[in-house]
């Protein structure tokens, strides 16, 4: 039997694995493109970067454009849509995730699959550039979604010029990372650079003229007007290939802390496995992930010498670049909501549009949230990842929040 590792999938987590071990490793990615960090796919569809400049180093092995439509595991073979067979020693799933495609009235007629026409999700590298051709100055948008993708999405195409409204259902953007204060200084940048942005907004359906998209409609009944929709609705685990292979599968493809499989020749990491009844879906996580699993699979013991996968304490990274105050850049890490008998030190710029706050509790830093100018966010995230005790002189922590900044508030 081949001792030969494929990885299926070329996205962050299975380039960062196949790069790792090497030559010997086939990496099968379905997408036309080279291997590119999608993190990076808002400045694209902003304009400031080439599909080029986001590109990530290739891997010595062998790649194959295709898609992966079954897994025999008894044969340990990866049958391919162009009909290429692939025989493997280890098998690593890195699938990732899709795009989730509400519900909403009249995005689908009946027992039609594709999108129609002027709706675009926001995944891929092709959905970028189908956006970037579809968006021109003065173009009518809607963004459906206010989490991190949509907050990237409404802003790159603010910035080509577009006539943004920005739809969030929850009662503000990015609820799941930031705290109230700083979700508004998110909201006032957007409104800044023209975003029409709705909270507590829930999208019911669309209206279909022609088979494009000419309207988005609103549970109270009022309808926009729009020639671009974008779903940035969230994404949810891939795992249709897990599943016909018959592999444990929760809300992603189960894996123990050495990432192996119901099936221990199938590895998974990145979007698409579940560690600890966890699914993560960002990139730091997918990166630990592959680098603990080319160590084990590299170890010349297997996996007695491998290092565990415990975990990954993930920060929120939103960077976006622009001159002056089309700039934003915040972290978000841990809590960012107290519990009553936490501390609190929150300090704010509204001029400068700046923000600073964590919580601690007891004796350490359970999270935190930072917006603008962010040199102490290593530091912070670094005492929050240790889950050290803090020391008895909380100056240090304070000394790092409050440079340039103006106190207001907390306790």
């Amino acid at each position: 039997m081949t001792s030969t590792v494929v990885v299926i999938g070329a996205g962050l987590a299975g380039t960062r694995v196949a790069q790792r071990l090497g030559a010997g490793t086939v990496l099968i990615g379905e997408e036309e493109h080279a291997p590119y960090n999608r993190v990076l796919l808002a400045e694209v569809l902003a304009g400031r970067y080439g599909p080029d400049v986001i590109a990530l180093p290739g891997h010595p092995g062998t790649t194959l454009r295709t898609r992966a439509v079954r897994v025999d595991r008894a044969e340990r073979r990866v049958h391919c849509a162009d009909g290429t067979v692939v025989p493997y020693g280890t098998l690593v799933l890195a699938t990732g995730s899709n795009p989730v495609l509400p519900p909403l009235r009249g995005l689908f007629a009946p027992g039609a699959r594709e999108l129609p026409r002027g709706v675009h999700a926001f995944r891929t590298m092709d959905d970028c550039l189908a956006l970037s051709a579809a968006v021109s100055p003065g173009t009518r948008t809607v963004v459906i979604g206010g989490g991190l993708l949509g907050v990237s999405a409404a802003r790159a195409l603010a910035r080509r010029g577009a006539q943004v409204v920005l739809a969030q259902q929850a009662e503000r953007l990015m609820e799941r990372q930031l705290d109230p204060a700083s979700s508004e200084l998110v909201r006032r940048h957007l409104t800044g650079l023209g975003v029409e942005v709705h909270t507590e907004c829930r999208v019911r359906g669309v209206g279909v003229d022609g088979g494009a998209v000419r309207r988005v409609e609103f549970a109270d009944g009022y309808a926009l007007d729009t020639e671009l929709t974008v779903l940035a609705c969230g994404v949810r685990p891939r795992t249709g290939l897990a599943l016909a292979a018959g592999l444990d599968v929760r809300k992603g493809i189960v894996v123990d802390d050495l990432l192996r499989t119901s099936d221990p020749h199938v590895r998974a990491i990145g979007d698409c496995a579940e560690h600890a009844g966890r699914v993560y879906g960002l990139a730091t996580p997918a990166v630990e992930q592959a680098d603990a699993l080319a160590d084990a699979l590299a170890g010349t013991d297997g996996d007695r010498a491998a290092r565990p996968y415990t975990g990954t304490r993930a920060l929120t990274r939103l960077t976006l670049t622009g001159p002056g105050p089309d700039a934003l850049d915040l972290a978000a890490f841990g809590e960012v909501e107290p519990r009553p008998d936490d501390d609190v030190v929150r300090l704010a710029d509204a001029t400068r549009g700046t923000y600073r706050k964590v919580v601690v509790r007891g004796d350490r830093l359970v999270g935190g949230v930072l917006l603008g100018e962010l040199g102490s966010v290593g530091a912070l995230a670094r005492a929050w990842e240790s889950a050290e005790p803090l020391p008895d002189d909380a100056s240090p922590l304070l000394h790092l929040l409050t440079p340039d900044l103006t106190p207001d508030g907390g306790r």
